[in-house]
């Protein structure tokens, strides 16, 4: 039996060269084909749902547009029988929000192939203050302990420490015992870096470029969240057999080094995708954070919204304006 029902969703339409994103009625029966039709309850705000909202064609081809790259909600209709209706599932990367209408609207169609079971003990609201980023900041650390990543190495560094990816990060390497220097460009987020564990803030001029191939080793390994120019003056930084996991770009994606940090400190450079990967290397990420893992520090602070505030939060985005979790709540 299909359902056609009427539902609210924040839509981006195209008017003249100008991106517009407000509230609209739709109904299920738009939406695209998919084995899973899901009653979205809570979706999370991220850099690349804001790069939507404002027309950017290397996100989303086609207006009008319901962004949202993540989604949680319930299970309303299935075409999988792993999927019975009524399963509470997280959707998060793959091609939702950018040209699949996304979790900014209270219901999505999408392959089954996309959905994870939520996993015991979570609700939605919880799995969308981790989303994308916290599912990112996950993979960058399990990337560092995979390889042989220790608290008693040294310093580990987290770039771009106050973002939505960054300060996950932050929290869970200090939860696992290591000695964290948050490095971010505002400097009235310090003293909320050291809430989080961080052990030291210091600012992106600790990251200045510096025409020296090497520099004095300072980190044993590092989260780099920002990429360009920052990246490079990090990996200068790694000391011996060290890592560095990447996952942003803010700074640039240019990156312009030489390859002494690899050949003459053994250096290792991980690259950290979380749109495309296995869906078992996501449901294992959640799991962790879902047990062991839990950053409370970050779920107490997450800020909660509604649909009428999304356009206000997206530009905040844009102006690196915004900070900490937010939680799109469609009952808001």
């Amino acid at each position: 039996m299909t359902i056609n029902t009427e539902f609210q969703a924040w839509r981006v339409q195209e008017n003249d060269g100008a991106y517009v994103g407000g509230e609209m009625t739709l109904n299920t029966a738009d939406l695209p084909e998919g084995d899973v039709l899901i009653r979205v309850s809570h979706s999370s705000l991220n850099y690349k749902d804001a790069l939507s909202a404002s027309g950017n064609k290397g996100v989303t081809r086609v207006f009008p547009h319901t962004p949202g790259i993540d989604a949680a909600g319930e299970v309303v209709e299935s075409a999988n029988a792993t999927l019975p209706a009524g399963q509470a599932v997280i959707v998060t990367g793959y091609d939702l929000g950018m040209n699949t209408d996304g979790g900014f609207g209270e219901y999505i169609r999408v392959p089954a192939s996309w959905c994870i079971p939520m996993p015991s003990g979570w609700n939605a609201r919880t799995a969308m203050i981790y989303g994308t980023a916290g599912l990112t900041a996950g993979l960058c650390v399990q990337k560092l302990l995979t390889m042989g990543a220790k608290p008693e190495q040294g310093k580990v560094a987290v770039t771009g420490a106050s973002g939505a990816v960054g300060s996950v990060a932050v929290e869970l390497l200090s939860k696992l015992g290591f000695d964290v220097v948050a490095i971010s460009g505002k400097a009235s987020h310090a003293e909320s870096l050291k809430a989080l564990g961080a052990s030291e803030v210091v600012g992106r001029e600790a990251l200045a470029e510096d025409k020296k191939p090497l520099a004095k080793p300072v980190y044993a390994n590092a989260v780099d969240t920002v990429g360009g120019a920052p990246l490079a003056e990090l990996l200068k930084q790694v000391q011996h057999s060290g890592s560095v996991s990447c996952c942003g770009l803010v700074a640039g994606p240019a990156l312009q080094t030489t390859v002494l940090p690899f050949i003459l400190r053994g250096v290792n450079l991980l690259g950290v995708d979380s749109v495309e990967i296995p869906l078992e290397a996501k449901a294992a990420v959640w799991e962790k954070f879902a047990s062991d893992w839990a950053c409370e520090k970050t779920e107490a602070s997450a800020k909660d919204i509604g649909r009428a505030e999304l356009d206000r939060a997206l530009k905040a985005f844009l102006k690196g304006e915004s900070s900490g979790k937010i939680v799109l709540d469609h009952t808001l």
